[in-house]
């Protein structure tokens, strides 16, 4: 459905922080600042945005409700458990087990309501064990997330695909820049932990993203095998270089966090092994010992600690760095709202 871009933006929707200019980065990492320092109000009166989730939720689903309220509109909030099952797929009979097609139902939300956010990845699941998937060609076709944004009549907004997790990029990007002041020669380094199963590339994807951004000199290590997606690293390499940055990849953990200021780390399954897990946690065994610990903070340029969240504390992170001076994880998990905040204002707004 062609779309009006929203007040000026290059892209009509939020699915991919590179879908911007870093122009517009920028300018959204300022406004979510000047928000949460009440420099500037925004307004969202009488707005409503609808979140999908697909998955299980707590940072995503309560800071983007709590990012309405603070501009006066509201979240509805639509689970999944709660909705009929939809079909994506074009030119289909549907004699199965779908019932509603993603064409009359991103359509009617859009008249509903101002925005829609969407939730939709594959690994992200309550369970113990690693979730059952397809191949990586063909979960990176995102097709629930990609299929409302050609369907709908507002803006659509990633809360988390296969591909891409951009709100949490650019809340990094803000805890990064509110942190650092100034970031452009700074070293970023992104880094692999061992987990007890496989998780999505999504995070690490947006978040490598969102420091390549920033002018940073970025690194990414991780060990032989659990290379990031070619076209993802193709991109991470231009932005970095459009910033005025610089991006690596190191396989020696040790190495690659020498005189870092930001340590980020997270975990993330291999692609070689995508959908066949069992092997892939064999191979992950063995890579225990890639932890972030105080031993290695100590050679960080008296770094700051960034995770996500949630963490596996003494297997991804040691509980010393964790609890230590150097953790931000809370400073990083608030700036994801004041990030959205802006988000919203920008894509919602008048």
């Amino acid at each position: 459905m062609l779309l009006q871009k929203a007040n000026g933006l290059s892209h009509p929707h939020f699915l991919n922080t590179a879908d911007l200019t870093q122009e517009e980065i920028q300018a959204l990492i300022a406004l979510a600042l000047d928000l949460k320092q009440g420099k500037v109000q925004k307004s969202l009166a009488g707005k409503t945005l609808a979140t999908l989730f697909f998955n299980p939720s707590v940072r995503t689903r309560v800071s983007f409700a709590t990012a309405m309220f603070k501009l006066g509109g509201q979240a509805l909030e639509i689970s999944s458990n709660n909705v009929w099952s939809f079909e994506y797929e074009d030119d289909v009979v549907m004699d199965g087990s779908t019932i509603e097609h993603v064409k009359e139902v991103a359509p009617v939300l859009s008249r509903y309501c101002d925005g829609l956010a969407i939730r939709c990845s594959e690994l992200v699941t309550r369970s113990a064990e690693s979730a059952s998937t397809g191949s990586w060609a063909e979960s990176k076709r995102d097709i629930v997330l990609n299929s409302f944004a050609k369907y709908a009549g507002v803006p659509v907004i990633n809360m988390e695909s296969n591909v891409y997790h951009p709100c949490q990029g650019l809340g990094d990007a803000v805890t990064i820049k509110e942190q650092l002041g100034e970031t452009k020669g700074k070293k970023y380094v992104h880094s692999w932990a061992y987990h007890p199963k496989a998780l999505p590339m999504a995070t690490t994807n947006s978040q490598l993203l969102g420091a390549c951004d920033l002018g940073m000199d970025v690194v990414l290590a991780h060990p032989q095998g659990w290379e990031l997606d070619p076209e993802i690293l193709a991109l991470a390499q231009k932005r970095a270089i459009e910033s005025g940055g610089s991006f690596s990849i190191s396989y020696d953990q040790h190495e690659a966090v020498e005189d870092a200021d930001i340590v980020c780390t997270k975990s993330w399954g291999a692609l070689p092994y995508y959908g066949n897990w069992e092997a892939e946690k064999q191979a992950r065994a063995q890579l225990k010992d890639w932890i972030i610990d105080e031993e290695k903070m100590a050679r960080t340029r008296h770094g700051k600690f960034m995770h996500c969240l949630p963490v596996r504390r003494n297997v991804e992170v040691t509980q010393g760095v964790l609890d230590g001076t150097s953790s931000i994880v809370i400073d990083e998990a608030e700036n994801r709202m004041w990030a959205q905040m802006a988000l919203l204002a920008t894509y919602l707004g008048d």
